[in-house]
């Protein structure tokens, strides 16, 4: 019988199982993640490798003019050294860790999970995942509700591969997309792309690609050959939050 449920617990049938929760609510980039790995035994004992979790979300990439999804791993952390989870033992390994500052948000179609995975030697790893909320941190809310209070709406907000120049430490990018509904820049700007490097909760690099409206003759000519779009690398700091709007503004204004 021993062998029997030995063979069966390599594919998975009344092996050790997994399943992992989070303490924590809402949490922002750069912010502690809580929670607890729970690990029931099986019907045998099992030799536990490796237990990861891994932070992960999925973005656009495009191949052949075809775009897709894939998944993108924002941070990986081991959890426990190799143990022996005896049959019907329960085991709880409780983790917390900080948040890379570069996890997205979870607005529009961006989605965030963690996946734990079990490393067992010679049989079916199991794993589970989790959904997370991670919110905007103070600083990239200031920056959010300013742009919001210019006139401008936010249509989309997802996750693409970025080109080289742009690349930080993952290979893509979360990018907040703008129109402009109302106050000086409706009809002059065709949209506003905002992507955040934060450095720290209280610093931050924004990119902003202002996309202007073709107007005229050279408007048109412009936009057709991409000519229309500037790219602009500011610096933003919680010092800049009871001015943001401004701030933003004033620099958004320079390209209209």
């Amino acid at each position: 019988m021993a062998l029997f449920n030995k063979v069966l617990a390599s594919v998975g049938i009344g092996a050790a199982k997994v399943d992992t929760k989070l303490h924590s609510g809402a949490v922002y980039p750069g912010s502690k993640l809580e929670g607890i790995v729970e690990v029931r035994g099986g019907k045998i004992d099992q030799e536990i490798d490796d237990i990861y979790l891994k932070v992960q979300t999925s973005y656009e990439t495009e191949k052949d003019d075809h775009k897709y999804s894939v998944n993108g791993e924002v941070a990986r952390f081991r959890l426990a050294e190799p143990f022996i989870i005896k049959a019907n033992e329960a085991k709880d390994i409780p983790f917390a860790f900080n948040l890379p500052l570069d996890t997205p948000v979870t607005i529009g179609k961006s989605r965030v999970w963690v996946s734990t995975e079990l490393d067992i030697k010679k049989a079916f790893d199991p794993s589970d995942n989790d959904s997370m909320k991670v919110a905007p941190n103070k600083l990239m809310e200031s920056v959010l509700h300013s742009i919001n209070d210019l006139g401008f709406r936010m249509r989309e907000v997802e996750c693409e591969e970025a080109p080289k120049w742009m690349r930080r430490r993952l290979p893509f990018v979360q990018e907040f997309e703008f129109v402009a509904v109302s106050g000086q820049f409706r009809g002059r700007l065709d949209e506003l792309e905002v992507v955040f490097f934060l450095e720290s909760d209280n610093a931050a690099d924004l990119f902003l690609q202002v996309d202007r409206r073709a107007r005229g003759l050279r408007g048109f000519l412009s936009e057709a050959l991409s000519m229309d779009e500037s790219t602009i690398t500011i610096k933003v700091t919680s010092d800049d939050i009871p001015n943001m709007s401004s701030k933003l503004q004033s620099v958004i204004s320079q390209y209209i």
